[in-house]
């Protein structure tokens, strides 16, 4: 579990990269900056950590870009202390960008595997978010309901509607919807009954999977 001069090293030029790429909240560069994403990964894939790449990661699934961990990140506008549920823990690594920004987070993976070895490299790494749950994203946390925001990792061929209902007024929702290809949208509760919506362009995601636990 080392963190190295050369890795802040590279994660200061990936910082750079997603810059130049677009990204311009400074607090979520810094988070790029300080997360050391490589841990994030299975050791094999370590040299190649901070690469602008996805890499695979355990029960088939993957750790994202980091320039799409960064673009969603931007979108949420995140501020200290907001509550933001995100859908799809996999290996941690955006749950650490949001804790770094101060948020408070409840996130949900369905892979028990992934579930469970990411909740012990929480503990080593002293990560702590609010509540680390296993169990089915479609569903949201209705109990935890309403949100500031609500951020999805893996590609829905819709929006799920309990997810649009635990939004606060105010409240974005970030989320890749698409089957083979999705589209990065973002929807911002107006009021009770009314979203806006905005299309940002294609992505690649794993499949958000509904009751297949």
């Amino acid at each position: 579990m080392k963190d190295t001069h050369k890795h802040r090293g590279m994660r200061n030029k990936l910082a750079e990269l997603l810059e130049a790429k677009g990204i311009q909240d400074k607090k979520v560069l810094s988070a790029i900056k300080a997360i050391p994403r490589h841990l994030f990964l299975d050791s094999s894939f370590e040299d190649h950590a901070y690469q602008d790449k996805a890499f695979p990661i355990s029960a088939e699934q993957t750790i994202s870009q980091p320039y799409t961990v960064a673009f969603q990140t931007e979108l949420l506008q995140v501020k200290p202390n907001d509550k933001i549920l995100e859908i799809g823990t996999g290996s941690g690594y955006q749950t650490a960008v949001l804790l770094h920004l101060k948020a408070k987070v409840y996130t949900i993976e369905r892979q028990l595997e992934l579930f469970k070895k990411t909740r012990l490299f929480f503990n080593k790494m002293h990560y702590r978010p609010k509540k680390l749950i296993f169990g089915d994203g479609y569903k949201g946390l209705p109990e935890e309901a309403p949100f500031d925001s609500i951020i999805v990792t893996a590609g829905a061929p819709e929006v799920p509607k309990p997810l649009m209902s635990q939004l606060k007024v105010g409240g974005r929702l970030v989320i890749p919807v698409g089957d083979n290809e999705q589209v990065m949208t973002l929807f911002v509760r107006k009021s009770e009954k009314e979203f806006e919506k905005k299309e940002l362009g294609a992505f690649r995601f794993v499949p958000l999977l509904e009751d297949k636990n």
